[in-house]
Formats: C-alpha cells, structure tokens, sequence
C-alpha cells in the first residue's frame, strides 16, 4: 500500500480553505523481488496441491510469458511503474501508469499477452508431431488453454478486456451490462473449481465500486470538477472534494470521518487510492473502421484457428 506524507499546517475546515493534498509516496522497496517471491510462493502452493514439478514449471512459464508481453508493451508506450503481480492459484496482472492512452495502444497491450503464448503452444505443439515428447506436449498445451482461456470474451480476461476497449469504452451502461454476463458465465466456466469462483465475485465487486465510481463523476462532471488527470496534478480542492463523495458514497467503509472537515486521517493512505480509482485517464479514440476490423480479424484468427485445431486433436 501506498504511503502519504502530513503536511503541518492546522486546517479545521472548509471556511480555512483546502489543506494541500497528501502527497503520493510509492512505496519503496524492489517490486521485482516482490513479484520473485510471489512467483515462489504460487510454485510452492501448486506443489502442495499437484505435486508435479513438471507441470507447475509449464504453467509458470506460461504466466510469465503472458504478463511479460503485456510488461514490455507497456514499456514500449511508456507507461511509468509498470508492474507484474501474481497471486497463488488465480493468476496474475500487469499495471502500469500513463495518463493521455489510445484505445489502439490499450488493444495492442492487451493482445501482447495471449498472442506469443499461442505461437509458443502452437509452435511447440506443431514440432512434437515428429518430437513425440510428452513433456514438451503437455507445455504447449499448457501455453494454448491457458493464453485461449484468456481470450474469451468476458471481463477481466483479456478477451472481454479487447471487446471492451473496441466497443463500449466510453460506454458506462454498455459496460454495466457486459460485467453482469461476464460475471455469470465465468460463475458457470469456474463452477468445476470453487477456489477460481473468487474470479467472478471480485469481478462483481469492482463492478458495484465502479457503477458508485461514476455516479461520483457524474456529480464531479455538473459542478464541473476536473477528473479527468492523475493525482499528481490534482488539484488540492478537488481532492477534498472527492475525498467528501467517497465519504458520502461509502459509510460503511468511511462512516467515521466527517464530510467537510478537511483533515488527515489514518485512513488517508487508503482514501488515495480510492481517490486513484475515480480519477480516469484521458483516452483519445483513435480507432477507425478499418483498424477496428483489422483488430476483430486478428484476434479471431489467433483465437479461433489455434482451437479448432485443438478441438480436433483431443
């Protein structure tokens, strides 16, 4: 978690005026060594629970693959603090910051994380037809489920990811609505596994936040309240401001703290991430036609073939 920084000065309330921010400390510390340990302990708890070396090192491979693609086109459109977290048996994410996005960078990100795991799988796969080495079958395989796992079309696979940057960004109604069907059919894909049905509750989760998130910019759109910036040049009162309709939009988590009485709290450390989570990215939509069918194309192609190849192989 992020740490902040008190200013000094007494401020008693809003007649004073708007106390400066806090300001955002990123935590120190070596992110690489953290996303190592978490590696370690997703490989440990795979072992408990499989016992295979063999084929926790495969899906290993597989997910460092994966969110590498995405790390490294990151770093190609220069995203700052660009990281890679894992979590034991669900998976794990890139992010990154960057204020002024396109919807065509946001696709090729995404894209770059399945994409080279299904060469890989279908390189791999293709070459053991004269190989006939079960261990490198069991990798490909391992780099085609999981990658074409991910491009389906749900929220947050990457898939439903790509749908939503391509069609319903801007969207919030469209969006409400492509996070209740991704929530019930990935309910009925993880329904075999019950530890992966965390999936689609976190999904709901962020859903419910998010649908509070922009009623609060709506609000913040009529009284004209810039929220379209990052917390770096937000400015002191609008974070107060925000601060007070987070209070206000969320009483069981910020009941305790008066709305209108501009102090710091032990809670501000928290209260900054969630003033991060309203704030939204500028994004240019630079997607014609024809670049929006390019994409559709592609991500059909590299999608489909690779499992009908797979359907007729089993």
């Amino acid at each position: 978690m992020s740490e902040f920084t008190e200013h000094t000065e007494p401020f008693q309330s809003a007649t004073q005026g708007y106390p400066p921010k806090p300001e955002l400390l990123e935590k120190s510390g070596n992110a690489l060594m953290r996303s190592i340990l978490s590696l370690v302990l997703y490989a440990m708890l795979f072992y408990f629970l499989f016992g295979d070396i063999a084929y926790i090192a495969a899906i290993l491979i597989v997910i460092i693959v994966h969110e590498l693609g995405h790390f490294l086109m990151m770093k190609k459109f220069h995203y700052s603090n660009v990281k890679i977290f894992i979590f034991p048996l669900l998976g794990a994410f890139t992010t990154g910051k960057k204020q002024q996005v396109s919807q065509f960078e946001l696709a090729l990100i995404i894209l770059a994380g399945p994409v080279p795991g299904i060469l890989i799988g279908g390189a791999l796969y293709y070459f053991n037809l004269s190989w006939h080495n079960e261990t490198v079958k069991m990798l490909a395989t391992s780099f085609l489920y999981i990658n074409l796992l991910n491009c389906l079309p749900f929220y947050p696979l990457d898939g439903g990811r790509l749908m939503e940057v391509l069609f319903f960004k801007h969207n919030h109604v469209v969006r409400l609505v492509f996070g209740i069907i991704s929530i019930m059919a990935l309910g009925l894909l993880f329904l075999y596994s019950p530890i992966m049905l965390i999936v689609p509750a976190m999904v709901a989760l962020e859903l419910y936040n998010e649908n509070k998130h922009q009623k609060i910019r709506e609000y913040l759109s009529a009284e004209k309240i810039n929220y379209h910036t990052d917390y770096k040049n937000l400015e002191d009162k609008d974070y107060w401001l925000i601060r007070d309709c987070l209070i206000l939009s969320f009483p069981k988590k910020y009941g305790m703290l008066p709305v209108g009485n501009y102090q710091y709290s032990p809670l501000e450390a928290m209260i900054i991430q969630h003033v991060n989570a309203v704030l939204k990215v500028n994004l240019t939509d630079d997607l014609g036609v024809f670049k929006r069918i390019a994409l559709i194309l592609f991500y059909l192609v590299v999608t489909v073939v690779p499992l009908v190849f797979l359907l007729r192989n089993i």
